[in-house]
C-alpha cells in the first residue's frame, strides 16, 4: 500500500530561483492554451507586492504547485498563479492549495473568493476543481473582460 502523499503548504515570501521556475511553468502553459491579449497571469516580480501573499506547496521539501491570494477590497481577494507543476498533477496539490488559501482568507477576514481560469480544454481539470470546492461561475471582475478564452468563478467562504 503506497502511503498517501504528505503535501506542506506555506508563504514563500521571496522569489527564489525555485519559485520562478514554477511560475514560469504556469506562464508557459497559460500562453500555450490561450491567446496572449487574454493570459491575465502576471509576471513573478508583480506577485510581490503588499496586497498578495504567495504560496508553495511541498512535497518531501520540492515546490511542486503554487497560488496567491491577492485582496481586492476588505472582504474580497482572487486567487492568481494557481499552478501545479504537470509532473506532480493528480497527487490533491491543487485542492490542497485551495482550501489553504481559503482559511487564510478566513483568517483576513475574507469572506468572498473570486478568480479567472481559461475555457480551454487544458484548463477543465481546473474548472472541475474549483466547482467541486463550491465555486460558480460569475460576471467579470477587478479589471478582467470575459472572452471566449476566459470565465470568472466565485465563492461566500
Amino acid at each position: 500500500m503506497l502511503e498517501q502523499t504528505q503535501i506542506e503548504i506555506g508563504t514563500e515570501p521571496l522569489l527564489t530561483n525555485e519559485l520562478a521556475q514554477v511560475l514560469q511553468a504556469h506562464w508557459s502553459f497559460c500562453t500555450s492554451c490561450t491567446p496572449i491579449e487574454h493570459v491575465y497571469a502576471l509576471d513573478a516580480s508583480k506577485l510581490f507586492t503588499p496586497d498578495i501573499t504567495v504560496f508553495g506547496a511541498r512535497v518531501n521539501g520540492e515546490l511542486l504547485g503554487v497560488g496567491a491570494l491577492r485582496k481586492l477590497a476588505a472582504d474580497h481577494a482572487e486567487f492568481k498563479s494557481m499552478h501545479t507543476l504537470a509532473k506532480s498533477r493528480g497527487l490533491g496539490i491543487g485542492k490542497a492549495m485551495v482550501t489553504h488559501i481559503e482559511q487564510f482568507a478566513k483568517s483576513q477576514n475574507i469572506t468572498r473568493i473570486s478568480l479567472e481560469t481559461g475555457t480551454s480544454d487544458s484548463f477543465k481539470p481546473a474548472r472541475q476543481l474549483y466547482i467541486s470546492l463550491g465555486y460558480q461561475e460569475c460576471e467579470a471582475f477587478s479589471d478582467y473582460v470575459l472572452s471566449e478564452d476566459n470565465i470568472c468563478m466565485t465563492k461566500v467562504i
